[in-house]
């Protein structure tokens, strides 16, 4: 007999529990297809809110009770896809509703949580897997909503991961095995080192991005702790971008993203820049590296209007890497030296339905080209619907960072576009 996803959700409760209920529970979250999705939502909120919170307070007890067992792992992994799929999305769904589904209110399950993950003697702990899971869609929701970084819980988990994750010298080991020629990766990465390096780097990138300014290190701290060990990653494996494999197409962008984040950390930008490029050569080393990676035209195909894959994730932190690099340190002259770079950033363009990317490419524009090659320039004509897009979304969503963008920054020229001579001031960078 079916059951309802009320019955359902009550009969977790029930000890022992059956492997039918977990079973069941998984088939009916599968079954939510895009046209019902909402109304489910909207019908069975109070149960997902159980389930929800059955799910983090299952994670932070002993996980050996339950992590080998199939239809526990079939119902985290379908409950982590039902959430991110509920963060991109369903605008309709209120991100009221979305937050208390996604932000667990009990900081102790989340001590419980950590504490798992640092004694578990297995660095492929499929526990260590499932968590990360939980971890990124929470990095996912408030990279989305920033108006929620302020949570209680968010802060803590971003600055016990500061601490205890990230300025330590596992990470920087880790980082250092990221060195290693692509042929080596292929069995080097474990769940703990992806955890640390992808993980850990996306939730502070999030958290940073929303700016947040309660965090367990400063930014010239974190340059100096692992900043050689990223420009040493970039350096070497943008040589090698047709060979990536997919962790670590996912390490590069959670990294790239942080140390972006970690520039912007406070508001002495140029100087803080100075110890993580102390040369320049070794900025100049580094803008050939995220030009390379730019100009990988695969990625390009993969853009979406979303932040729903790595390769939009990387090309966003790269350009916005790029934008912070022109307009902190003096060194124009070397990105107009840099020829392919224009061309790559149109083609960018072309490729790319999230007005975030366009915006931010247009605004590299503006900053390495003249006025008369701007006006040369046939995606001119497309700058305009961009930016009335961005700020009729930023107008309907004003405590979203994400849908804001600095338009006096972005279209430095008054003759790129007859808009410019709004001096409105939507910040994002």
């Amino acid at each position: 007999m079916k059951h309802s996803f009320k019955q359902l959700v009550d009969a977790l409760s029930i000890s022992p529990l059956s492997n039918n209920i977990l079973r069941e529970i998984t088939q009916l979250l599968e079954q939510q297809t895009p046209e019902l999705f909402s109304p489910f939502i909207t019908q069975s909120i109070e149960s997902l809110f159980a389930l929800e919170y059955w799910a983090w307070d299952r994670l932070s007890r002993d996980s050996h009770q339950w992590i080998n067992q199939p239809n526990y792992m079939s119902l985290f992994h379908t409950l982590a896809s039902f959430n991110k799929n509920l963060i991109f999305n369903y605008d309709d769904i209120d991100d009221e509703t979305k937050a208390p589904l996604l932000i667990l209110p009990n900081v102790d399950q989340i001590n419980r949580i950590f504490e798992q993950i640092d004694k578990s003697n297995d660095d492929n702990d499929p526990f260590i897997g499932i968590a990360s899971l939980w971890f990124d869609n929470l990095s996912s929701f408030i990279r989305e909503n920033p108006q929620f970084a302020a949570s209680p819980v968010i802060c803590y988990i971003n600055q016990y991961i500061g601490r205890n994750y990230l300025m330590t010298n596992q990470f920087k080991f880790y980082l250092t095995q990221l060195q290693q020629p692509q042929t080596q990766q292929q069995s080097n990465f474990s769940t703990r080192q992806l955890f640390y390096i992808n993980t850990c780097s996306f939730s502070l990138d999030s958290y940073l991005f929303a700016s947040a300014q309660n965090v367990s290190f400063t930014a010239d701290e974190m340059f100096h702790h692992v900043g050689n060990e990223y420009l040493q990653t970039m350096n070497i494996h943008s040589h090698t971008i047709e060979f990536w494999n997919k962790e670590l197409l996912i390490s590069i962008t959670h990294l790239t993203g942080f140390m972006r984040s970690c520039c912007c950390l406070n508001e002495q930008m140029t100087t803080e820049m100075k110890i993580l490029f102390p040369t320049e050569q070794i900025l100049c080393d580094f803008i050939d590296a995220l030009v390379r990676i730019l100009s990988y035209k695969p990625f390009h195909k993969e853009i979406k209007s979303k932040r729903l894959n790595c390769e939009t994730i990387l090309i966003d932190a790269i350009l916005r890497f790029i934008f912070v690099i022109l307009y902190t340190q003096n060194i124009n002259w070397y990105f107009r030296s840099t020829s392919s770079l224009p061309d790559t950033i149109l083609l960018i363009t072309e490729h790319s339905s999230s007005d975030e990317i366009s915006l931010c490419a247009y605004g590299i524009l503006g900053g390495i080209l003249t006025d008369e090659k701007l006006k040369e320039l046939k995606a001119t004509d497309n700058i305009g619907p961009v930016f009335y897009n961005t700020l009729n979304q930023a107008w309907h969503h004003p405590s979203k960072k994400h849908k804001q963008i600095p338009v006096s920054d972005l279209l430095r020229s008054e003759s790129t576009l007859d808009i410019c001579s709004f001096r409105s001031f939507l910040h994002i960078f």
